[in-house]
């Protein structure tokens, strides 16, 4: 099983080789689908993918006495949001059969 990061640029490329569009289209309908995720995570709503997954803001609990890792010193962290993503039903399905390599 490969190990490499997949990154924007290698998925335009994906779609281009399967299809007849060009990449500057594909990449223009990529960036707009992942700011129309943000737009829509930042006005409070959740964004279901049939078959894929679900993201949703959720309120984190802030905590008055909290340390911060690379210091060691105690901070205190404020109530935040956080974007989670939930995978669907098929995706959960399909990363339960991958073999982990050595």
């Amino acid at each position: 099983m490969a190990q490499k990061k997949i990154t924007k640029v290698d998925l335009v490329e994906a779609v281009f080789l399967d299809t007849s569009l060009e990449k500057k289209e594909i990449q223009e309908v990529v960036d707009s689908l992942l700011e129309k995720i943000k737009d829509s995570l930042k006005a409070g709503s959740s964004i279901e993918l049939r078959g894929f997954g679900s993201f949703e803001v959720r309120l984190r609990k802030g905590r008055a006495k909290a340390r911060n890792p690379k210091t060691g010193e105690l901070v205190s962290v404020e109530p935040h949001s956080v974007a989670i993503f939930r995978p669907g039903k098929e995706l959960k399905d399909t990363v339960w059969k991958i073999k982990k390599s050595k």
